[in-house]
């Protein structure tokens, strides 16, 4: 299997981008892929705990897709996940604050990942 790096900057809510970013690293997942997701831009506010997305009748039976809990899916299934450090601070977004398991980094993790994955994509 191989080793994946997917890096996302979609906002939460705003657009679809970071919802299929979650939905692959699911997929990697559970085909039995490894899966590092590193979260920049608008992106971060996905690990941030306690949302609460508004629901919008007709569209998805009434219900939005819920980042942080895909996100916390997406942990639990074996993904390591690690938010920009300059995004997070730019949106005041704290350790404290983020879904256990997303961990503030910096781009030296980027980096890193994509010199040692198979594979980097970019949603």
């Amino acid at each position: 299997m191989a080793s994946i790096a997917v890096v996302t900057g979609g906002t939460p809510y705003g657009s679809e981008r970071l919802y299929t970013a979650l939905r692959f690293a699911l997929a990697a997942l559970f085909d039995g892929h490894t899966v590092n997701l590193f979260l920049i831009e608008d992106a971060v506010l996905a690990a941030r705990k306690g949302q609460k997305p508004a629901e919008i009748q007709g569209l998805l039976d009434g219900k939005m897709p819920n980042c942080e809990e895909l996100l916390k899916s997406v942990v639990a299934h074996g993904a390591t996940v690690r938010l920009c450090g300059v995004c997070a601070l730019e949106r005041a977004l704290a350790q404290s604050e983020a879904v256990d398991g997303a961990e503030i980094g910096s781009m030296h993790d980027l980096v890193k990942w994509v010199a040692e994955s198979d594979r980097v994509i970019t949603l």
